[in-house]
């Protein structure tokens, strides 16, 4: 593998990724008028917490192996390459969050930026995964990508309810 990214510095990001899910789906509920969608954006809160807790408990989990760098890297380019793509995120700080939630009109708005938010973490996962050095890393990041697309598949379920 080139990069040597392990799963403990992902389940970090990842962490930091479903604590802005949360504070997202929170405030998007009150950006629809629309009963199904306020109750898919609820249910979609409560689970980025058990996301976020249940990627707290796989962090923790993880043999030291996969807490240590797997190459020599004394000016931390791999965590800081890392970060730069977690930063592409559409929601990678609480306050792109607000940014982007200002600017949506309606259920339909909300659910494609809900779209969009599912669709960068499941690249990014994956981007990751790709790129992380031992079969158990992947594995476990591996579980990240299939929450994700859980998501992504209800929120395209209610956009077509709308006829979007």
């Amino acid at each position: 593998m080139i990069y040597g990214f392990n799963a403990s510095e992902v389940f970090k990001i990842a962490i930091d990724i479903e604590e802005n899910g949360l504070r997202f789906y929170e405030k998007a509920q009150a950006k629809t008028d629309d009963a199904e969608v306020k109750k898919i954006f609820a249910e979609l809160a409560g689970e980025e917490l058990k996301h976020k807790a249940r990627f707290t408990e796989l962090r923790n989990e993880l043999p030291e192996a996969a807490s240590q760098s797997q190459v020599w890297d004394p000016d931390n380019e791999m965590d800081q390459y890392l970060k730069m793509m977690a930063d592409m995120h559409v929601f990678r700080t609480g306050a792109d969050v607000d940014v982007q939630l200002d600017k949506v009109q309606g259920a339909t708005e909300a659910l494609k930026l809900a779209m969009q938010f599912e669709k960068d973490s499941i690249v990014f996962f994956a981007e990751i995964q790709n790129m992380a050095e031992g079969a158990e890393s992947r594995d476990k990041i591996g579980v990240l990508v299939k929450e994700e697309q859980g998501h992504l598949r209800r929120l395209a379920l209610q956009l077509r309810r709308l006829g979007k």
